[in-house]
């Protein structure tokens, strides 16, 4: 069960579980539009609270990353309904839903930086694969850097309801992929918890840059 959030006289006070979750989340994604990950209004992020029955704790839709608050997060049941908070959640949080239905997610982070977009726009046969860096055992399961590590790359889609489907088609076909990208907007990851879903987006995006300029070099 979710600690539900309470509030007091004034308003807006949650309860101390709830209230970390928000600091925590909010605090991860200071960090990443400080990177460079995540710039103007650019991606979104969760955390899931409860699975049965599902809720996650969303970000806003419209926000600057780099400047929203604990307080502005909203939490969402499995349909993306707005459960707690006052502002329009992004429609991408579809997808946060299917991941974290279809994964052992606890948090989920998607980003737009330029190396995951360069990327996206190199794949092959529907993936882009990355192999032979030691880097690649930062992620979860991993022992060796001759591991070969394929990102399935979805077509990009204003239409959530279709492109969630075809995510969900790909994270049960798929042998356990650390993330996916979509054609010519960014990443998703996720992890277990904060700490292993911070460290897949950074090993990622490592990979991605230290791959997209590996290839340019061999042209």
């Amino acid at each position: 069960m979710i600690d539900r959030p309470n509030e007091d006289e004034e308003g807006g006070t949650f309860s101390p579980v709830f209230d970390k979750h928000r600091s925590e989340l909010t605090e991860l994604i200071h960090e990443i539009h400080g990177r460079g990950w995540s710039p103007g209004t650019g991606g979104n992020f969760s955390q899931v609270l409860s699975r049965e029955p599902l809720r996650l704790l969303v970000t806003p839709s419209g926000v600057d990353k780099g400047y929203v608050k604990p307080s502005e997060l909203l939490e969402v049941d499995a349909d993306g309904k707005v459960l707690v908070g006052d502002m329009p959640p992004s429609a991408e949080t579809l997808l946060h839903i299917v991941i974290a239905q279809e994964t052992n997610a606890g948090v989920i982070l998607h980003t737009h930086s330029i190396w995951n977009t360069l990327a996206s726009l190199s794949e092959k046969d529907g993936g882009y694969a990355i192999s032979h860096f030691e880097m690649l055992k930062g992620l979860q399961g991993i022992r060796t850097h001759e591991h070969t590590e394929v990102i399935p790359v979805l077509q990009n889609s204003q239409e959530m309801n279709s492109l969630g489907e075809e995510l969900r088609k790909i994270l049960r076909d798929e042998s356990n992929p650390h993330g996916v990208l979509l054609k010519g907007h960014g990443l998703y990851t996720w992890g277990r918890d904060i700490f292993e879903a911070r460290r897949h987006l950074e090993v990622l995006e490592f990979l991605f840059e230290v791959s997209v300029r590996a290839r340019s070099l061999e042209q």
